[in-house]
Order: C-alpha cells, then structure tokens, then sequence
C-alpha cells in the first residue's frame, strides 16, 4: 500500500466549484476526490458515479455549483493509527484511493494500492506520461542566491519540468573535521568546493519557493537526516536520493516513510546493494523510480550501461529513469527510447565554471535542444497497439498504392473471376488483399474498363445515398469532374468546389452545361504550381505577392461560376491563408508581424461579389511536400482577433481546431465557444490524437453530443459540409454515413 501526504490534487472544499474537483480528478487520475471542511475534516467524497448522478438529478448543472451539493456523505475512511496493520486488501469493489484520518478525523493523507504510478505534484510519472525532465542546479549557482534564480530562470527557459537544488547539513554529513584535513586529494577536494558553494537552509527555501512561482516542481536532494526532515516539513513533492546515499539504509526508511515519492540514484552501487534497498523501500508507504546512473564526472560512454534499465525495472518493479554525467545529451534522450520515464541533467550557466558538475553539465542552449529531442523521441517510440495507416501516410498510400480495378467492362449480376480483375495504380480502390473475397461477388452495378472496386462491392449495407433533412444549409464536397455522380444522388442545398490548380486553367462550361439548383461554395487550392504552398504571411515578396495573385485567381473565377447557380447571396470562398513553417514552428513574437502581413495582403485582393472566409487550421498540416508547422489561425483567441480585425468570417473545421486544441493542450469546447459566433460556414469531420484528421463521424476524438448543441445555439443557421478524407470514392459512400449521423445529431 502507497500513503500520499500532499493532498493537494485529492481534496476539495465544501465551498470549492464543482470545476474545482473535476480539474483535480483529472489530474490525480484516480476517479475521486474528497470533501474537507475549513479545518480539514473529512465531510464526504465525489466520485466520477456522484457527477453522473447530480447532472441526471439536476435540473440546471453548473460547473460553478458547489462540491456540497454532489458530494457522497458516506465515504470510507481508515485511521492513520492502523496503517501499519493494513494490507491491500481493503482496496476491493473497484475502490482505488482511501483518505486516512486522525483522532478528530482530519485528512492526513491518502492511500491507494502499490503501483509504479506516481505524481510528482501535478505532473504524471507514467508510461503514458511524457518523460520527467530534471534541470538538476546542485551546486552550480556557486553559493549565490541570484544565480541560482537565473538558473531556475534557465530551466524555464528550457522547458524542464523540475529544477533541483541540494541541502546539507554540514555538521551531521562529515565528520568533525570536515576541513579535509588528513583526507584523500579527492574527498578534500570536494569538501572545499561544497564549503563554497553551499545555500544556507533559508537561501535554498527560498530558491524551491521560486521554483513553484516559475510553475516547475521543486525537488531537493537531500544528503543527511536532518537536511530530510528540513524538506519534508518544507513538504517538497518529492524526494531525489543521491547514489552516495542509495546503501544508506537508515536514510532511506525515513524518506520511503513520508508518503513523499522517491527518484533514487543507483551509481556507484552493486547489484546486491540495490536489491537490499529495494527491499526496505517496498516495505514503506512511499512510491519510487530507480535511475540509471555512473557517478564518473564524466562517465565514460563505454560504463553509462543504459540496458541495465530494464533490470532495474525488474529488480524494483517500478518506472526508472537517467541521470546522466557523461558529455553531451545525446545519451539522455537515447534513454527516454529505452523507456526512461525521468531523466536527470546537470544545468549550468558557464561549463568552464571551477567544478566537476559544471564540466558535466549542460549550458541552457544544449539544455534546450536535449528537451527538444527527447519529446521528439517520444512521439517516434510510440506505442504497442495494433498499427494503423497515419495521415501522412494516407497520402502516400493514396498516390502510391495499387487497386483492384475491372480488367473489363462488366455489368450488373456479372460473377466476378480472376480474369476480370487487374492490380493497377493508383490506390483509390479496394487494396490488392481484398482479391479473394472479391472474386466470387456477383456486381449490383456496371462497372468501366479500368474502374475501382471499392468496399461498397463487398458490403452493401451502409453509406446509402438518399435525400436528408437539416434545419440549416447542407453541402457536399465536389470536383468538377464528379459533382454529377454525387448531387444527383441526394439533395445537397449547395455545392463546395474543392480546386486543384490544374482546375484554374478548366474548361467548366462542358461541365457545368444544365442549371445548377445548387449554391456555391469555393474551396480555394492550397498547393499550385511549382511547389507554391499559398501563404499571404511569407517574408518572402515571391511567395507573398503570387499567393496574393493566386488567390486573386481563385476568387475571379468564382465570380464566373456564380451566374450559374442559385445564390441566397455572395458565395463563399474559402481559403487557408497561410502562416505555416517546415523545420519548426515560429516564435510567439513572430505571429504578430505575420498576421499584419497576412491582413496587408488581404488589402489588395478584390473580393466583391464574394464572401471569403478564412479556414480554421491544424497544428500539423499536411501537403504533398509533406507535414508542416502551422503558426497562424490556430490559436482560438487569434482566430477571433484576426476575423475582427480583417472584417472577414472564418470556416470552422472541427477536426483542424480540434487537434489544435489537443496539441496546445487547450479546451475545445472553450474553443468552439469563442469560434462559432464568428463562423460563416462549418467543415464537420472528426480528429485523433494531434494529426489525424479527416475521420469519419463519432470515429474520432470529438464529442459531437457536446459539438451539435453548441451548433445548434451559436451558429443555428451556418452551412456545412462532412469532410470526410476521401468521402468522394465509392459513390461517396463516406459521405453518405457521416450525413446519416448527423442528420441524427444536429436535428
């Protein structure tokens, strides 16, 4: 059993918001929080079950409700005074967290089952969880107060998630004549540079007090008993155990005790007296990593010995981790591939600074790139889950891939065999696996010469066209070259022209040669010719005024079609304005420059006659030339900064703003908020993780209960359409699910 002393992240207050405990229920990621009075007593708990029961029994929920009002007031407790006669076992009927009281039933702590999953504060130590990067300090201030905030300034600066300092008590570490004298070269040494270099209690308080004011975690190593029970008191989140004490058993059963997690060092230490230190901290209420660690300064690559990891992952049956004191950074981030979950590096100022740390350390531009690198890593190890095809690969598959097409003209009631059936590029089709099940399938319809076999050839019963019903203008995504065969099956109250920039230069009146009982909408291309990723924010004057003439373009030739619809008003023409990067995404002063380049070039665009609407985008865009950093319309708040101050509506696309409120870890429906009412026309398609976009309705990320009714209220009468990645195909038959479901949801 684990006891949790920093309570902070699992109570709330009787007169705390409901939000209050949903924020902390999503960051102690156990279910539960528990309601205390002013003084602390226990008044009751609110489980995931409580909130579901309030928002049924209620009949206007309010995240700004107060906890007392869903709070369960029967909640189970145990006392501090029986926690060493307690085993696991109490934690049964899914229960995962109990509060432990004293004799006036004040919450002292927390305990759940042993587990290797821990907070250090707010931050997860998971192998869900982004590795926990220490900016280790040590001694590298020097002895002053002022450095050291510079070098927590530094760890900020970095993107560390901690900065870490050490305390000692110089009385109780050495002994009485802890001058050196009669000492080796090498302990002599090190005492007169820590004597030195050394914070008092009070200046070291302060620099962890800093620590938390900057919005990292605080840690402290701390090298004797007195300096342990100092920090504990300071209630530090968390305990970091130097190597020179991992055989320091009297050390270590105090601080496995606290309730306080541990990241413990294991250099200069064997295998057997690791085990032994194992042994007493599974004996204790605290939870803990091991760290791989060679106490050489610096460590010989040769001795870092990474693989040893995973054994200390089996000896402790805990997370582990890297602290590192070789040259460079390159071997921290190989760790985090080898399944580190905290890594530990030397920070400093000035590396030619007097002292072996500093020789060791890394100065905050290497700092920086290590932190880079190591998130980089983390996203390429992935997970173990079945594979999926990604979207940029998606792209390539779609370009590059093979089909099943007809090897001759067939029709309807024809049995297919091999010999009607050819392996050809591109891959629009049914994939060359899907031979077998193919051969054997009697046709429903004539198929070309050269046609794709598409699922609906197998599975008839979904992606059905037929007319739908929607309280608001409804659309489908069209090419010139296959409005027709999509339109005529349904009954779309307009039509959103997709362009390529081959378009621009089309013969339309062959196409578009019979009245069109449609409305239009534009989709302006975002590559053209010769490589031109439109972009009205580009220093570039080339890029810049092309953008500004091909778009120009886009809207001239949709002043052409107009004539030929049926127009409640100026079409739309929507666009992606541009702002995106290659290597990296641009700085936050940057963005301003940008937009005003942006809202210039949209100055010398003529768009009379039409309505253009800027297009919401994703963190992660992709182009034929590949994936891209997308540093402009994003951010909700800019979006609705730059509609009022171009004068110009957006297009909302869901799944773009909804990866980008995951990758900048924002709130989407906070988002869709402040974007809907300056909306004049809706993308409606569903988003995974942080670049997948594309997918089919209520097969992503999105919750469209949430999403409709936020529709419905702040943008009841704006156009859609489903953009569904290649919805078109197979008779559009994605298209013709994703408006089935919506149909459902939005009416």
């Amino acid at each position: 059993m684990i006891v949790t002393r920093q309570l902070g992240n699992f109570v709330v207050h009787s007169d705390d918001s409901v939000e209050v405990a949903l924020r902390k229920i999503t960051i102690n990621k156990r279910g539960v929080v528990f309601m205390v009075s002013s003084d602390g007593r226990l008044l009751g708990s609110l489980t995931d079950g409580d909130f579901r029961r309030w928002l049924v029994g209620s009949h206007q929920p309010s995240l700004n409700a107060l906890c007392s009002e869903v709070a369960n007031r029967e909640c189970r407790w145990i006392s501090g005074e029986d926690l060493g006669s307690l085993s696991e076992d109490i934690f049964v009927n899914g229960i995962e967290l109990i509060p432990v009281v004293d004799d006036s039933r004040h919450v002292i702590a927390v305990a759940h089952p042993r587990g290797r999953d821990f907070l250090v504060g707010e931050t997860l130590i998971a192998d869900t969880s982004p590795a926990f990067l220490v900016a280790e300090i040590g001694i590298n201030h020097n002895g002053s107060l002022e450095t050291a905030r510079r070098l927590v300034d530094a760890a900020v600066s970095v993107g560390a998630d901690c900065a870490k300092l050490q305390l000692r008590d110089m009385s109780e570490l050495y002994r009485s004549d802890f001058n050196g004298h009669g000492e080796d070269l090498g302990a002599q040494y090190s005492l007169e540079l820590i004597k030195e270099t050394q914070l008092s209690v009070d200046e070291t308080l302060q620099v962890l007090d800093y620590v938390r004011e900057v919005g990292l975690v605080p840690l402290c190593t701390p090298w004797d008993m007195q300096s342990a029970r100092v920090l504990d008191d300071y209630d530090i989140p968390a305990f970091k155990v130097a190597s020179a004490d991992l055989t320091n058993h009297p050390l270590i059963e105090f601080l496995s005790n606290t309730g306080r997690p541990l990241l413990i060092s294991t250099g200069m230490s064997t295998e057997e007296e690791i085990r032994e230190s194992v042994a007493i901290l599974q004996q204790g209420v605290s939870n803990f990593a091991l760290l791989q660690c060679n106490s050489s300064y610096p460590a010989p690559y040769k001795d870092v010995n990474l693989a040893y990891m995973a054994r200390l992952r089996e000896i402790g049956d805990c997370h582990v981790g890297y602290s590192g004191h070789e040259r460079g950074h390159h071997i921290a981030t190989a760790a985090v591939a080898l399944g580190a979950r905290v890594v530990e590096k030397h920070i400093t100022l000035d590396r030619s600074s007097r002292g072996n740390d500093h020789r060791v350390s890394l100065e905050p531009v290497q700092f920086k790139k290590m932190v880079g690198e190591i998130r980089d890593v983390e996203a390429a190890v992935g997970t173990v889950k079945p594979r999926n095809v990604t979207q940029g690969e998606s792209l390539n598959r779609l370009a590059l891939g093979k089909s099943l097409v007809a090897a001759t003209s067939l029709q309807p009631g024809h049995l297919l065999g091999t010999d009607d059936i050819s392996i050809k590029s591109p891959g629009r089709g049914l994939q060359p696996n899907y031979l077998g099940r193919l051969i054997g399938t009697t046709l429903r319809r004539a198929i070309d010469e050269g046609d794709f076999f598409y699922p609906s050839d197998l599975d008839k019963s979904a992606g059905v066209a037929r007319p739908f019903s929607f309280k608001r203008p409804w659309g489908l995504p069209v090419r010139f070259h296959d409005w027709r065969g999509l339109a005529h099956q349904s009954n779309p109250d307009f039509l959103e022209f997709h362009l390529s920039y081959r378009d621009l230069e089309f013969d339309f009146s062959a196409t578009l040669d019979e009245e069109m009982p449609y409305g239009l909408v534009v989709h302006s291309p975002d590559l053209f010719a010769n490589d031109l990723i439109l972009d009205l924010a580009s220093e570039d004057d080339r890029i810049h005024e092309r953008s500004v003439a091909e778009l120009q373009r886009v809207i001239d030739l949709t002043r052409v079609l107009a004539p030929r619809f049926r127009l409640p008003g100026p079409p739309l023409v929507v666009a992606s304005l541009g702002g995106s990067s290659f290597e990296a995404p641009v700085r936050m002063e940057e963005k301003q420059a940008m937009y005003e380049r942006v809202l210039s070039a949209l100055s010398l665009l003529d768009f009379t006659d039409v309505q253009l609407v800027a297009q919401t985008l994703p963190p992660f865009p992709w182009y034929l030339g590949g994936q891209r950093h997308c540093n402009l319309f994003v951010d909700p708040d800019e979006l609705v900064e730059f509609s009022r101050s171009a004068g110009i509506k957006l297009c909302f696309d869901v799944a773009h703003t909804k990866l980008a409120t995951s990758y900048h870890n924002l709130s989407f429906v906070e988002a869709t908020e402040k974007i809907l009412p300056v909306s004049a026309h809706l993308h409606l398609v569903d988003a995974g993780g942080l670049d997948d976009e594309g997918l089919q309705i209520l097969e992503g990320d999105i919750d469209w209960q949430q999403l409709t009714k936020q529709i419905d209220r702040l943008a009841p009468d704006v156009s859609f359409i489903p953009e569904i990645w290649q919805g078109h195909v197979d008779g559009g038959r994605d298209f013709w699910i994703a408006l089935d479901r919506l149909e459902g949801l939005l009416n």
